[in-house]
This record gives C-alpha cells, sequence and structure tokens, in this order.
C-alpha cells in the first residue's frame, strides 16, 4: 500500500530525479525476480520515509492507520514519528508476501487514502524494499 501510495504522490506533487526513481522502481520490480522460489515466496518488506506539510503530521498519521487497518497478509504495520523532525514519519510493513501487499491496493480504505495523503506529503526522500527474515511476532505470523 505504502509504495503506491507513496509513487502517486512523488509524481502529482514532487520532482524526482529519473536516477533515484529508476532505483525505487528496479528495487521493487526486480528483487522477486532475482531471488529464488524460497526468497520469493517469504515475507516482504517496505520501509518508507515521509516528510509531511508542516503541522500536517498526526493527520497524515491518522490516514496511514485508517487505511491500514485490516490489509489481509499485512503481519506489521509501523507508522512512527522521526524523533528529531516533527515533520517526518517512518512507515514500516511486513507482508506474507509481495501478492499480498500488492493486492491491498484494491482495499477500498487503500484508494480512500491516496488522494488524502497527496495533500499532506511535502517530500518523499527515502524507499528500502526488504525480505525480513526474523522479528518478535512474525516467526508466529509467518510460519512455513
Amino acid at each position: 500500500m505504502c509504495i503506491q501510495l507513496i509513487s502517486a504522490m512523488v509524481f502529482d506533487r514532487l520532482k524526482i530525479d529519473r536516477r533515484t526513481l529508476l532505483e525505487y522502481v528496479g528495487a521493487a520490480v526486480f528483487t522477486p525476480v532475482l531471488a529464488n522460489a524460497e526468497e520469493a515466496s517469504s515475507m516482504w518488506g517496505m520501509i518508507a520515509k515521509m516528510t509531511i506539510v508542516p503541522g500536517k503530521r498526526d493527520e497524515m498519521i491518522d490516514v496511514l492507520k485508517q487505511s491500514a487497518a485490516d490489509m489481509p497478509g499485512c503481519l506489521s504495520y509501523v507508522v512512527a514519528k522521526d524523533a528529531a523532525d516533527a515533520n517526518t514519519i517512518w512507515v514500516t510493513e511486513v507482508w506474507d508476501s509481495m501478492a499480498s501487499h500488492d493486492a491491498s491496493l484494491a482495499l477500498p480504505a487503500v484508494k480512500n487514502a491516496i488522494p488524502r495523503g497527496k495533500a499532506l506529503i511535502a517530500n518523499f526522500e527515502r524507499i528500502a524494499v526488504t525480505t525480513p527474515v526474523w522479528g518478535v511476532g512474525l516467526a508466529a505470523a509467518h510460519a512455513q
């Protein structure tokens, strides 16, 4: 959910250089292609850093909370305030698979969050696609 929400916001509101865009797209597209069959079926994660319009961080947190409730396959969805910057939010997601993440984009709550979030994002600075291997509460949730 978060990658597509951020991507839509980036294209509509922000300037991003071609090289950075290609790095992000490459990470999202080629990670499962390059992974072996075991890794491709493992957990999928994403970490994003968003700078929010001044004074709107709590509103953006509410948008994310509402849109992330009851997403099938979502094992962990953490929204954190940056301790040093009052306008920054970190979002860390763990899914049972990339397919579950992608399917979440069709959920009405996620679709409705995109236009609400667009007006609140000032800058998108970093994103990372991960393959979670362990976490408190994740091992039991994703027993293989």
